[in-house]
């Protein structure tokens, strides 16, 4: 009996009581009626022992258990040896002896019938037309054909969905099957205790899985082998088969080697199956960041709750003043200006000539077409959207600009640029690729490209405040502001020689948010580029205030997205995973939330600062009132 999906292939003999399936009883009909055939007699037996020989496959539906035991067990204990009867016993002959007849069988009709069809060819007398000669020939070539499908073809299907001999069966056939694996991060998911279980056997499904103590004596052998550097830290989950496991005692080695304690490090309550391979290697623990929520942030005309993972005191509450501010003044208004994300190989050639010819080429909107279908084919998702180069001597940095739905994208562009380059190497063989990544791109550094070009997300977000909430809520006046923007977020950046650094600190907002939602950290860097412009309008009654960001790289799907912490951010701010709507939208929502929740930020700190509160607050919310000597005694 096979287990598969949510049914089971029940696997019988049946040769006495021919219970076989619907188009075997076809054949065997067939079979019957060919015995009154003259030249078909022959050949009948054989179809007929063959058919009653054959299996008998049906599908029934699965008897689930409720519950599955907690006891590992080797692989081998859930199989067991089939010990009835084979299908070859009925065979007239023996098995090496059958096989063998009804192969010379198949290729001696076949030869055969090639010869005659040849020869009707040569003649002009039509196919269908036939002899009862090749009458016979069809019927045995079907026959034997059927036999080695049966015999062989069967077989190797099933080696291929279940790599188990054929002889071997499952014995538990009522354990639960094909449970989906985690994806990366579902972690951390709190145990939700049964109120009043119905039965016994549902009390002990439900109860937490036993908690296993790993660092016990068993575990000691492989601990010196890891210290020692027999056993690489790395190949730990391979060796062991539990990641759990492996993490426990990685830590331990490491604890040894060191001679520093991780006590403070949570290791317990995380699933470390669920990050294998995907989103962090050789775990030892995991870090706990504090979580709070800024809003609601009116943005668009829709309300939001703005996650922010920080340890930086007076943070979320500034983020959140702003907040209000914008809230209380019908809100703020943000527009998409572009969005594409950017890849720049670097090739070099033999002469400066010929990468100016194939700058030429690249740049010429008449390739473009050609070039795209290349690109695309990598991801339904990854559409190209431009291509610009630049010359340094002999090296051609190539920029790819690509659309990637609602992944950040990185991966997705790569691929498509990976494609082109492949292609370009025909015509021009002689182009050396130097490496996928120059640093035209640019990910992860400042670089003016992106400040003027864009990468990700282009946004720029801008709101009204007006007069009596600047001096209610943010405690200070509309001109002290507009002053204070001058003389800080512009002239003093452009003095420091400041690159997309024209602000007063959106890179706090940013990381926050992205620490919160899964994005990639370390993206912070071009993502904060950011100007923020401050204007009296009205008289000078109100503020208009603005946030242009031209580089916001993140992503709903993919990365630490996954992670069930992060994934709930996302979830809050209702944009998990890829919209089935439009492709794309959930991730330039996210971009317009984190472009609205920095003008928040930049609205509030620049008033605390023209209030002249900012040491006095981060002196009440940035520092611990706990006496530190009691707690060290």
């Amino acid at each position: 009996m096979v287990t598969r999906g949510t049914r089971v292939v029940d696997v019988h003999w049946r040769y006495s009581s021919f219970s076989i399936s619907k188009p075997s009883m076809l054949f065997l009909l067939l079979s019957h009626h060919l015995y009154s055939i003259e030249p078909f007699s022959a050949v009948a037996p054989c179809v007929l022992a063959f058919f009653t020989a054959k299996m008998d496959v049906r599908l029934r539906p699965v008897k689930r258990h409720l519950q599955r035991s907690l006891k590992q067990q080797d692989s081998g204990e859930f199989l067991k040896h089939n010990d009835q009867a084979k299908a070859s016993d009925v065979l007239p002959l023996p098995l090496y002896l059958t096989n063998g007849l009804f192969f010379t069988m198949f290729f001696s009709v076949m030869y055969f019938l090639l010869q005659r069809w040849r020869e009707k060819i040569r003649t002009s007398t039509p196919l269908h037309v036939v002899t009862f000669s090749e009458m016979a020939a069809l019927v045995s070539l079907l026959a034997s054909f059927i036999y080695l499908l049966g015999f062989f073809g069967f077989d190797f299907i099933k080696s291929i969905l279940r790599p188990s001999p054929a002889s071997w069966i499952i014995e538990d056939d009522n354990m639960e099957e094909d449970k989906p694996v985690k994806p990366c991060g579902q972690a951390l998911i709190p145990h939700i205790s049964p109120t009043n279980p119905t039965t016994e056997t549902e009390v002990e499904r439900k109860k937490p899985p036993p908690t296993f103590e790993y660092n016990s004596e068993e575990n000691e052998e492989i601990i010196k082998k890891v210290v020692a550097g027999s056993i690489p830290s790395y190949a730990l989950e391979s060796n062991l088969g539990d990641c759990k496991r492996a993490a426990v005692v990685r830590r331990e080695a490491l604890e040894r080697i060191t001679g520093k304690s991780l006590a403070g490090m949570p290791l317990e309550g995380f699933d470390y199956e669920s990050i294998l391979g995907q989103c962090c290697e050789m775990p030892v623990g995991y870090i706990q960041i504090p979580v709070g929520i800024a809003g609601p942030l009116l943005l668009n005309g829709a309300e939001f709750s703005v996650p922010m993972a920080t340890t930086e005191g007076c943070l979320v509450a500034s983020t959140n003043r702003g907040c209000k501010a914008i809230y209380v003044s019908g809100g703020a208004t943000c527009m998409l200006l572009r969005d594409g994300m950017t890849r720049a190989p670097v090739v070099r050639f033999g002469s400066a000539k010929r990468a100016a010819e194939l700058k030429l080429f690249l740049e010429d909107p008449e390739n473009f077409d050609t070039l795209a279908v290349v690109f695309n084919k990598s991801s339904r998702f990854g559409k190209l959207q431009s291509i610009k180069c630049a010359i340094a001597g002999k090296n051609l940095y190539i920029r790819f600009c690509c659309v990637t739905g609602d992944a950040m994208g990185m991966n997705m562009v790569s691929k498509g640029v990976q494609n082109v380059l492949d292609y370009l190497q025909t015509d021009y063989p002689d182009m050396d690729v130097m490496g996928i990544s120059g640093n035209y791109c640019s990910d992860k550094k400042p670089a003016a490209v992106n400040w003027i070009e864009g990468r990700g997300k282009s946004v720029v977000c801008e709101a009204v405040i007006n007069e009596e909430v600047v001096k209610k809520v943010l405690k200070t006046s509309v001109a002290s502001l507009v002053e204070l923007n001058m003389v800080k977020n512009l002239t003093g950046s452009a003095m420091a020689g400041a690159l997309g650094g024209f602000n007063a600190h959106a890179s706090n907002i940013v990381s926050a948010i992205y620490i919160a939602t899964g994005q990639d950290p370390a993206q912070n860097v071009e993502s904060s580029h950011c100007i923020t412009m401050m204007e009296a309008i009205n008289d000078g009654k109100d503020l208009h205030v603005s946030v242009t960001m031209p580089s916001i790289e993140v992503g709903t799907v993919g990365g630490g997205t996954q992670l069930a912490s992060q994934a709930a951010c996302l979830n809050l701010l209702g944009v998990k995973g890829a919209s089935k709507e439009e492709p794309g939208s959930n991730s330039r929502v996210l971009a317009t939330i984190v472009a609205g929740s920095v003008l928040a930020g930049e609205l509030s700190l620049m008033s605390a600062i023209a209030a002249g509160q900012l040491v006095k607050s981060h002196m009440k919310y940035n520092r611990s009132t706990r006496d530190m000597t009691k707690l060290a005694t």
